[in-house]
Parts: C-alpha cells; sequence; structure tokens
C-alpha cells in the first residue's frame, strides 16, 4: 500500500514554479508549496504473494489498485 503526493499533481505544480521563474521571478521569492493532492495506492499481487489479505472496504477506498 502506498499513499502519497499525486506525481502529476507535482509535475503541474512545478511547471507553474518553472514559468514564474522564467518570467523573471526570484526563486527565493517564491513559496514553498505542500502537496495539496494524494493518492492511495494498493498492489494486490504484492499482498497476495506475502499472504495479506486485503478487506474489502479498503479496496473500496483505494484510488488505484494494481492487480
Amino acid at each position: 500500500m502506498s499513499y502519497a503526493a499525486d506525481p502529476v499533481a507535482q509535475i503541474r505544480r512545478a511547471a507553474i514554479y518553472v514559468d514564474k521563474i522564467l518570467r523573471g521571478a526570484k526563486p527565493a521569492d517564491l513559496p514553498v508549496q505542500q502537496p495539496t493532492k494524494f493518492e492511495f495506492i494498493i498492489n494486490l499481487k504484492m499482498a497476495k504473494q506475502i499472504g495479506l489479505t486485503i478487506p474489502q472496504s479498503v479496496l473500496y477506498r483505494a484510488d488505484k489498485v494494481i492487480k
């Protein structure tokens, strides 16, 4: 299982920063931003290999399920 920041959302936010820097903003003047979107991913294939059973209620909450 993994609960982490969405990498696509991070890349989009990074692109906004690059745009601001290329337009003349000083990197030191830009605020530090924290992720706002997270993903919950479950790898069922690996869970089965280690003998772990994931309850159906947890699977419903996952953003992605790797079979």
